[in-house]
């Protein structure tokens, strides 16, 4: 996967999500499950890549970023079936 920003959700060992963004996703894939990536990660590291979307821009990848987290679990997965970011104004 390259060109472009990503929005990815992890799920860890310990059977939640994490997300993040990145404009590497294998490699930050890597350096979550070596105990590189982010401070969550490491006390919980990640089994799988559940999703991902790709965006134009950081900025972009960012609101979206910012949009996942204020859902809930189950609407988590949903988001990323969507074409576009989701507006809660």
């Amino acid at each position: 996967m390259e060109g472009g920003w990503f929005l990815y959700l992890l799920e860890c060992k310990n059977g939640a999500y994490y997300a993040g963004i990145t404009n590497d996703l294998e490699a930050r894939f890597v350096a979550h499950q070596s105990g590189k990536g982010a401070r969550y990660t490491r006390a919980n590291p990640p089994s799988k890549i559940v999703a991902s979307k790709s965006y134009p821009d950081r900025s972009t990848a960012s609101i979206a970023e910012a949009q996942l987290k204020k859902l809930r679990r189950p609407k988590k997965l949903h988001f990323f079936e969507l074409d576009l970011v989701i507006n809660d104004e």
